[in-house]
């Protein structure tokens, strides 16, 4: 029977004053007035709430931005180690290359002296073939527009047979793997007779 007693003495008398009129004013009370303190506590914990919901999202945001940055500057590096594997791999090749010049030249000059023949003749082929599969490009014919990039021009001459400046003659053929040079063709170059430059001739 004591129990409910000894409740309300553990958790302290609760007095809720619900009288309309205030005794000490006369005044009749305002019922919502009298409400606001109750709901101003939940009102407080909802722009808690908000808050703490606003900071988690920039502080979200903060770290997307961290990884997208983080994940562009690893693909960059990606690249650039790529490219730099690539470069290393073409200079090697291309040094390599350029020592087998020389022999790539004298298999040429036999074959214009119908030299080329028996083992010799497949030897030549063999290797012309892995230089070609390596990426190897032999450049510089007669008739081509000359291009000083690719070209260097040990004669010059005139002729009527030319509507545009052109290999006339080529001494030794040039080398290149991709767009790269490894050595310039060596060639005569003939320019149009007629114009400007036929003129400086005379």
């Amino acid at each position: 029977m004591t129990s409910p007693t000894e409740g309300e003495e553990r958790e302290g008398p609760v007095i809720r004053d619900r009288r309309r009129i205030d005794p000490e004013t006369g005044q009749v009370r305002d019922a919502a007035a009298g409400e606001q303190p109750a709901a101003g506590a939940p009102a407080q914990e909802g722009a808690a709430d908000a808050s703490e919901v606003a900071g988690l999202k920039e502080q979200l945001a903060e770290r997307l931005a961290d990884l997208q940055r983080l994940k562009a500057e690893y693909d960059n590096y990606r690249k650039r180690v790529e490219r730099d594997r690539v470069a290393v791999r073409e200079q090697a090749l291309g040094q390599v290359l350029s020592e087998l010049l020389p022999v790539l030249d004298d298999i040429g000059r036999a074959r214009d002296h119908d030299e080329l023949t028996g083992g010799f003749k497949s030897v030549a082929e063999a290797l012309e073939a892995v230089t070609g599969k390596l990426g190897l490009e032999r450049f510089g014919g007669k008739g081509e527009p000359f291009d000083p990039n690719v070209h260097e021009a040990m004669m010059h001459a005139y002729s009527a047979d030319v509507t545009e400046t052109s290999v006339a003659d080529v001494f030794q053929p040039g080398y290149r793997i991709g767009e790269r040079v490894l050595r310039p063709a060596r060639v005569a170059v003939a320019e149009p007779e007629t114009g400007t430059g036929a003129g400086a001739g005379e």
